[in-house]
């Protein structure tokens, strides 16, 4: 792989300041300032509804005290003028901002998707984001350096202060950088949590009606677990995910972690056979933590379709669409990636008005 080294002055910068800044870069920066609060202006997006709803949640009581309500999740939506029958529920690991825009501040998915007619609903699992009223106590630690483990994680560049050439990514945007740094919530990045918000999700989906789940990395995980108890998934597309559920005796063996791997009965597992599953991946994956991940997926897959399924992997730089981080559907080319989900919806038959 072939990567861009930024100077020391940068480098150190970036631990310094967490921002994408360097001296070679400032002459640029009103210009980029300006390309960034300057996009292009497409025909307004006509809505005919939109809200937001809880779902899914426990409640506590205490004699004498009362009671609280606690683990719901949090479900934004947006319908258009005209809708699609089915809709896309947006599911997230880092943010719901990383569907909300691309990484300069264009339109991301939940626009585009809109746009073209379908229904968008952003989803915040319990305890996470909008929906963070968790039933049950939790201390947060500020982890120093998680901005440079993004960097990393996001396959910016192989280190931070690096970037592969040619990624999609605006790597002379110093804003942009930091508002990528800042999409983050806290995870919760325990099996039970994933269960929890699986579980929880499941209802939220009950209540938007048929839907095509769109996930990114450990968010699939969730998604998979609310398709064992909700009839209203009616695809998957999963953008790099990071841990996978296999009938008992396949797939990677182990006990279950934060990342997986789950196994459930196989008559269980032939729930997720009931709809077609395609799985993103974007560039640069060899030689990094994610290429694993990349035969993990494959034998997913594979599990899903010998067992009578219709799941598929598509990796972005075969079918000519190159320079994707771990987020591809908030890169520059995020109209590219769209077009590829386009192609999915439309061959599966989940594209009708």
């Amino acid at each position: 792989m072939t990567t861009v080294r930024f100077s020391n002055t940068f480098r150190s910068t970036l631990f310094l300041a967490a921002a994408l800044t360097a001296a070679t870069l400032v002459p640029a920066a009103d210009a980029i300032a300006a390309k960034r609060h300057h996009h292009a202006h497409p025909a307004p997006i006509q809505i005919m509804k939109q809200g937001s709803f809880e779902a899914g949640g426990s409640m506590l009581s205490e004699e004498g005290k009362g009671t609280l309500s606690c683990d719901h999740g949090y479900v934004g939506y947006q319908i258009p003028v005209s809708p699609r029958k089915i809709g896309l529920f947006m599911w997230h690991s880092s943010s719901s901002h990383v569907w909300e825009n691309n990484w300069t501040g264009g339109e991301g998915y939940q626009s585009i998707a809109l746009r073209k007619g379908y229904p968008v609903y952003i989803w915040d699992g319990p305890r996470v984001g909008r929906g963070n009223m968790g039933c049950e106590a939790y201390t947060y630690t500020p982890t120093i350096g998680q901005d440079q483990r993004n960097h990393v994680a996001w396959r910016f560049g192989t280190k931070p202060g690096e970037w592969f050439t040619g990624v999609q990514f605006p790597t002379g945007d110093a804003k942009a950088y930091e508002q990528a740094m800042r999409a983050r919530y806290y995870e919760f990045d325990i099996a039970k949590n994933a269960h929890l918000e699986g579980e929880t999700g499941a209802k939220a989906i009950d209540q938007t009606g048929p839907v095509v789940v769109l996930t990114n990395s450990a968010g699939d995980w969730r998604a998979m677990f609310a398709a064992l108890k909700t009839n209203n998934i009616k695809g998957l597309v999963a953008y790099e995910p990071a841990a996978f559920i296999f009938p008992e005796g396949e797939g990677p063996q182990g006990p279950e972690t934060g990342f997986g791997p789950t196994h459930v009965p196989l008559a269980e597992f032939k729930r997720l056979t009931r709809f077609p599953i395609q799985i993103v991946w974007g560039d640069f994956t060899d030689g990094t933590t994610w290429a694993d991940t990349v035969k993990i997926s494959q034998q997913f897959v594979e599990s899903v379709n010998r067992h009578g399924g219709k799941a598929e992997v598509l990796m972005l730089p075969s079918v000519g669409i190159r320079g994707n981080t771990h987020i591809p559907f908030a890169d520059l080319n995020n109209q590219q990636v769209a077009a590829q989900l386009d192609l999915f919806l439309r061959k599966n038959g989940l594209d009708a008005r």
